[in-house]
């Protein structure tokens, strides 16, 4: 292109009486001054999308390390915005998940901290004070006394029995300990041990066992879970409200259900109810002693033998099973 168009640049510049050689040198220097500013125009034009392209780059990078050191000092709020690049906005996701993960782990560690503080304490404070009284002549040492003392001890026992299973490696423990056992047996005694717990609050419980229930299961385990889900019936069931209690086959799988009376669960709970330390309504929940242990204990002991568990509540009614390989 360039020797057609330097051979008709000259054939034109002889016709109008110039020579080969100037004509020939007006072409280069005509040629080399359109390069060179075509390429200074190019530079400029490159240097400019290159800043362009760092800037829509660095701006996001720049938010997400912001972002990062307010999270690292405690700001577990903090959230990016969303950049419209694919890989970008992949990253601010991910960056928005782990805030949010962290935020949930440090609200847990909050209300850990507040529950145990709480459920140590109003033990010990009846304890202290009944140790007091009688130390001081106050009251006088009764078995009444100290079966108050007794059922405060056992308080604090079996919040650490609670802490206990969800420290352990249970999968692995009850794997190892489980064995053939009739369900429907462990129902039958577990309700028989929780009966005074309902009688005092003047509940009526009905319950409807079939016989036969074989699973492959920890025997000592099923007792806590039982006990654990009848506990908290007691609990949240107004006095003389009604608990039923059922066990049955369906299909391969054993189902226990427990259901009570009661005021429910806000729904937005509903998903969280088996998380550990969780409480639901947590004034109310304190003043009924509930740590926010004992269904994640359920939880954890059903699926470590193969079982599940769900919750459900709606119109006063609230209902937790589990169910277990047949």
């Amino acid at each position: 292109m360039l020797g057609v168009g330097s051979s008709i640049f000259q054939r034109l510049m002889i016709e109008h009486g110039a020579t080969a050689e100037l004509a020939h040198a007006m072409f280069d220097e005509s040629v080399t001054r359109v390069v060179i500013i075509t390429t200074v125009l190019a530079l400029v034009a490159s240097l400019g999308l290159a800043t362009m392209l760092a800037q829509a780059l660095t701006r996001p990078l720049q938010g997400v390390a912001h972002a990062a050191r307010r999270l690292a000092e405690g700001d577990y709020g903090i959230r990016v915005d969303r950049p419209a690049s694919p890989e970008l906005a992949s990253l601010a996701d991910s960056f928005n998940q782990m805030a949010a993960g962290l935020e949930d782990q440090e609200r847990l560690r909050r209300d850990l901290i507040g529950n145990f503080a709480h459920e140590l304490r109003s033990p010990l404070t009846n304890l202290r004070g009944y140790l007091q009284a009688l130390r001081d002549g106050v009251t006088p040492a009764s078995p009444e006394i100290f079966a108050s003392l007794d059922q405060e001890v056992d308080r604090l026992y079996r919040l650490s029995l609670s802490l206990d299973e969800l420290g352990a490696d249970q999968p692995a423990a009850a794997r190892s300990q489980s064995s053939h056992i009739d369900l429907g047996e462990v129902v039958e005694a577990a309700v028989k041990l929780s009966l005074p717990g309902f009688q005092r609050r003047s509940i009526n419980v009905e319950h409807k066992v079939a016989t036969g229930l074989w699973v492959q299961a920890n025997p000592d385990h099923m007792a806590q879970v039982l006990l654990n889900l009848f506990q908290n019936a007691a609990r949240y069931t107004p006095e003389g409200g009604a608990v039923s209690i059922r066990a049955a086959t369906d299909g391969s799988s054993v189902v226990v259900s427990v259901a009570n009376s009661g005021e429910g669960i806000p729904p937005v709970d509903l998903p969280h109810i088996f998380e550990r330390f969780y409480r639901v309504e947590k004034s109310r929940d304190r003043t009924r002693g509930g740590a926010g242990i004992g269904l994640a204990v359920v939880k954890q002991l059903v699926e470590a033998s193969g079982g599940r568990v769900g919750v459900e509540s709606d119109r006063g009614l609230t209902r937790f099973w589990f169910t277990l390989p047949g």
